[in-house]
């Protein structure tokens, strides 16, 4: 028989330490943004100094020059790319996982367009130099330089990748298929980063570059395979998790207890969260992140679902026993992050499910109050055991039932409900769009950024 509510969600709770050590993840941030930018400013410098002065004044020498500039660039921040989708660990230590994607984000456009911009001006290059139309010289050139298709190939695969993640589209997008489309890049990279190496003229004649350029690319490829491959096989087989029981917590959420061994190794902290994949028929092919609801004790451990899309209305199905593997866990949306001694903790909807293991895991002394807001009542999962939390811990409860524009958290609304909140780290968890608004809302009220820490769902 699966274990009594209480006895798979009762954990004491443990004292972080005061001052966790944000300083040093700033610190390491830094560090880590000066030696990508040193890279960078390696890469563009060793791609100008190997051009002929001469070079420039022949015909379509300036479209070449562009096209050898962007394309080494281009290809060095695709490199950042596949590093920050590799998830090494010290790096997720410092940034989270949601900081890694909104990196990920950020430089994504770059490469896609530099590489567009170097096909196109290379193209012009040699059409001046041979004084020929543009159509014909793409046919010579896919026709005559080896690795030449597979390079418009990779292009193409970028391309389609970074329409697909456009906010727009990928909104409108199944996850399965978002994830499925973005995939492709990997094989992209590969083709672009062998395509350069063949071709590209900062590497002929220069074998002692192309060796150090193979071993980056290794290296960045072997930090793939060993962080997101890897590490998470042997943990999914030590810790060998099962799917014990799904019980339904609102008309659209499920919390699924999974069962396990030496669950306390894995040292999961509140607020955490992992990338689970059921091995279900439909579902063993794709991993998808959820929050730890209830941290693992002893044998159990509990992530709880809302249902948006195929693959989470498929989970109020599993049967006990289908066999679960994870990457994880991730997350800096933790108790131990906090910079004061008070806190705020602020969710809607699903957020609540990042928030209870952070209030569980606040020691005595934090006195909390916790907003929680949703459409209806029924709609909060979990609400009755944030509540025994918080009355144990000594703290105030607000919760917040009606449409988003009754019951708007604003400035104004927020210092109404925590009118010390400059004093407290602010927790805010929820859909996307919502803690945006609440963390703009919260550092317009003087909360120091390093106090605010907020866990998104989105896509």
């Amino acid at each position: 028989m699966p274990p009594a509510r209480t006895s798979v969600l009762a954990l004491p709770a443990s004292t972080p330490a005061a001052v966790p050590a944000a300083p040093a993840r700033r610190a390491a941030a830094i560090v880590a943004v000066v030696i990508a930018v040193a890279g960078l400013l390696v890469t563009l410098g060793f791609t100008i100094a190997d051009e002929p002065p001469a070079a420039l004044h022949a015909h379509g020498g300036l479209a070449i020059f562009l096209g050898n500039v962007t394309g080494m660039v281009g290809t060095y921040l695709a490199l950042i790319q596949v590093l920050l989708a590799s998830r090494i660990p010290p790096v997720e230590h410092v940034l989270g996982l949601d900081g890694l994607i909104r990196w990920h984000r950020r430089v994504g456009p770059w490469p896609i367009s530099l590489l567009t911009v170097h096909a196109v001006a290379l193209t012009i290059g040699y059409a001046q130099a041979a004084k020929t139309g543009l159509m014909h010289e793409v046919g010579t050139l896919v026709g005559s330089y080896p690795g030449l298709l597979a390079a418009f190939v990779a292009l193409g695969l970028m391309l389609l990748a970074g329409f697909a993640s456009v906010r727009a589209v990928r909104r409108r997008l199944r996850r399965e298929t978002w994830w499925a489309i973005h995939l492709y890049l990997y094989l992209a990279i590969a083709l672009s980063f062998t395509h350069v190496l063949v071709l590209g003229p900062e590497f002929v004649g220069h074998p002692v570059v192309k060796v150090v350029w193979w071993v980056v690319w290794l290296a960045t490829a072997g930090s793939v395979l060993v962080f997101r491959f890897g590490l998470p096989a042997a943990r999914s087989l030590r810790h060998r998790l099962v799917v014990w029981e799904v019980r339904r917590e609102t008309p659209d959420t499920v919390s699924i207890i999974c069962r396990g061994r030496n669950l306390e190794r894995l040292h999961v902290q509140g607020g955490q969260f992992a990338l689970w994949r059921f091995m279900a028929r439909d579902l063993w092919w794709q991993a998808h992140p959820y929050t730890v609801s209830g941290l693992p004790q002893r044998s159990f451990m509990r992530l709880t679902v809302k249902n948006v899309g195929d693959h989470s209305k498929a989970l109020a199905s599993l049967r006990r026993g289908t066999r679960v593997a994870f990457e994880g866990p991730y997350g800096v949306f933790t108790a131990e992050a906090r910079r004061h001694a008070r806190v705020a903790l602020i969710a809607a909807g699903a957020g609540v499910t990042s928030l209870r293991p952070v209030l569980e895991k606040l020691p005595a002394g934090t006195d909390p109050v916790v907003v929680l807001r949703a459409s209806r009542a029924d709609g909060m999962p979990l609400r009755d055991e944030v509540a025994a939390l918080v009355d144990e811990k000594n703290g105030a409860l607000h919760e917040l039932y009606g449409s988003r524009r009754a019951q708007l958290l604003d400035g104004r609304r927020l210092r109404q409900l925590i009118p010390d909140i400059r004093a407290r780290d602010v927790y805010v968890s929820g859909p996307e769009d919502f803690v945006n608004a609440v963390t703009d809302a919260v550092r317009r009220l003087g909360v120091p950024t390093d106090a605010v820490h907020h866990e998104a769902y989105a896509l």
